[in-house]
């Protein structure tokens, strides 16, 4: 099955071989193990944040690709979309920029616009040389 939709698309998306290998399930695991940081204290830099970010950038592209997504792969997805929502808060826009993806929006892509609760120092000094906080 390596040639499934999904790992086609994900192909033509550009992204890492591993992360083709890993498939839908591989993402959403990442997706939780992001989750599971945020909620933690995130305590890597901003380039790691948007890396990690990206990943759910690149679930939505997937999920639009499919006709009908695994129930319980989704399960998951909207387990761990619930535990990034609460461990986070509203940002200043898109952390990305503004110009970074035309149609991205606070609702659509609410991933890229928000803020973990408790970071680690090197993510708010990231951040607030950003302009998008203060230190820690």
């Amino acid at each position: 099955m390596s040639d499934d939709p999904i790992r086609r698309f994900l192909r033509i998306r550009g992204v890492p071989d591993h992360v083709v290998d890993g498939g839908l399930d591989g993402l959403i695991t990442a997706w939780e193990t992001t989750a599971a940081a945020i909620a933690a204290g995130y305590d890597l830099s901003l380039d790691d944040y948007l890396n990690d970010l990206d990943t759910r950038q690149i679930l939505e592209g997937v999920l639009a690709s499919i006709p009908e997504p695994d129930g319980p792969l989704i399960a998951r997805l909207r387990a761990a979309d619930g535990r990034v929502r609460a461990a986070t808060t509203p940002g200043r826009g898109c952390l990305w920029g503004a110009g970074a993806s035309p149609g991205w929006t606070e609702r659509r892509n609410w991933w890229y616009f928000v803020l973990p609760r408790n970071r680690g120092d090197e993510l708010a000094e990231d951040l607030a040389r950003a302009g998008f906080g203060e230190p820690a």
